[in-house]
């Protein structure tokens, strides 16, 4: 018998690229920061899952990265999408929406 979880476990990791992107869009942030806003959105990420991601869109040019001085530490590397991001998530967001839509229409046959 099929486990719901591993679908459910699929689907969450089939959007992460565009939350993660979305959380960016709207500033720059620590990769703690971007997990708890995923953790508040029950998109439950860990660490391990979140830096070849990161790492992986830096390398595809979508996300850039600064260093920023901690006073509790080491300095810090901040994320923040690069224009070829943005555009990537534009058409992201549009897939998303027709997806909903689609989901939506089928779910009220």
């Amino acid at each position: 018998m099929l486990n719901p979880e591993n679908t459910k476990a699929q689907m969450r990791k089939g959007i992460l690229e565009y939350c993660i992107l979305t959380v960016l869009s709207k500033k720059e942030a620590y990769p703690s920061d971007i997990i708890e806003e995923l953790k508040k959105a029950k998109l439950i990420v860990v660490e391990g899952t979140l830096y070849p991601l990161l790492t992986r869109l830096k390398n595809d040019g979508l996300l850039k990265y600064n260093w920023v001085e901690s006073s509790s530490g080491p300095p810090r590397k901040y994320y923040a999408l690069t224009e070829d991001g943005t555009n990537f998530l534009t058409e992201l967001k549009k897939t998303w929406d027709e997806l909903q839509n689609a989901v939506q229409q089928i779910s009220q046959l």
